[in-house]
């Protein structure tokens, strides 16, 4: 790991994420909200799941919860999760796909394992982030977009390999279609290889997903770490040591205002929140096609908290 950022550092912040076990050893990892960082640009919440092997019969079952004011944005790099929600859609996510989930006024999906992929061992490894909508927006009619790999444009050159997943990066743009600024890109580096990062967007950050990052004079970070860059800042990174690297690269215009944020449910109102509380209790959400199960409503002690 590096030592202390230096002052003319890039670098405003290395968040190291906190670990979850959500039992059978299957760990989760969150980067935002943080202690160090609590939102990038648009972007509230990301959560790093696994790498892991369930054993055969075991798998992924995170029952039907819901979501307000925000998009969840999953994205594999190895296994498969089954999606349903409460628009009645039931759609597969592998390596290198989009699930764009917008909850608006209100949203409600479980996550699992298929029963056929529990027939034996499965692999599971991704990220899903949150990315909070602009107030104008955050009541809009939920919605649902998968864009499948080949949709998703590509970068590639010089040991460099760039998949452009949201918003616009290198001069590439994806079709998924954003509500508010902001980017999110594959990126995978040989060993030895380098890449200039722009300072394209006001805010933005590097999730190290694999290998390890040399960056210069500011040392090198492994995987799991979040690197949130200074505002107008670029960097150039290489891949260290005999191993490629993957990372994240994230961010774009910071929001329009402060967001309230409890357990799956995010606004600019704390009285809303408030509100979706009482629904979810109350079981006023729409229900997910299929499914009989549902995550309670957790013991939330205090206010919601206010970001940033």
């Amino acid at each position: 790991m590096s030592d202390p950022l230096l002052p003319d550092s890039p670098l405003e912040v290395v968040v190291v994420p906190r670990s979850h076990d959500l039992g059978d050893n299957f760990e989760v990892r969150r980067a935002l909200p943080s202690r160090e960082r609590r939102m990038v640009g648009p972007f509230v919440f990301l959560d790093q799941m696994g790498p892991h092997v369930f054993s055969p019969r075991r798998g992924l079952d995170v029952r039907p919860h819901p979501h307000i004011g925000l998009a969840t944005v999953t994205y594999l790099f190895d296994g498969e999760i089954m999606h349903r929600d409460s628009l009645g859609t039931v759609q597969a996510i592998r390596p290198g796909e989009v699930n764009w989930m917008t909850a608006g006024r209100g949203i409600v999906h479980s996550e699992r394992t298929s029963h056929e992929l529990r027939q034996e061992e499965s692999s599971l490894f991704g990220l899903q982030c949150w990315v909070a909508l602009p107030e104008a927006h955050e009541e809009k009619e939920p919605d649902f977009l998968h864009a499948g790999k080949d949709e998703l444009p590509m970068e590639e050159g010089d040991g460099v390999s760039a998949r452009i997943i949201a918003g616009s990066f290198f001069g590439r743009g994806s079709p998924v279609p954003t509500l508010s600024d902001l980017f999110q890109v594959d990126v995978c580096m040989a060993p030895g290889a380098k890449l200039d990062v722009p300072a394209d967007y006001p805010e933005q950050a590097i999730y190290v997903v694999q290998g390890t990052l040399d960056l210069g004079k500011d040392g090198l970070f492994e995987s799991g770490r979040l690197l949130v860059l200074k505002p107008g800042a670029g960097v150039t990174l290489s891949a260290w040591g005999a191993e490629p690297a993957r990372f994240m690269l994230l961010g774009g215009e910071p929001m329009d205002g402060p967001r309230y944020i409890t357990w799956n449910f995010v606004s600019s109102s704390a009285d809303r929140i408030e509100q979706a509380k009482e629904d979810w209790i109350a079981q006023r959400f729409d229900k997910v096609p299929g499914e009989t199960e549902f995550i309670p409503l957790p013991d939330l002690p205090g206010k919601p908290v206010r970001y940033p």
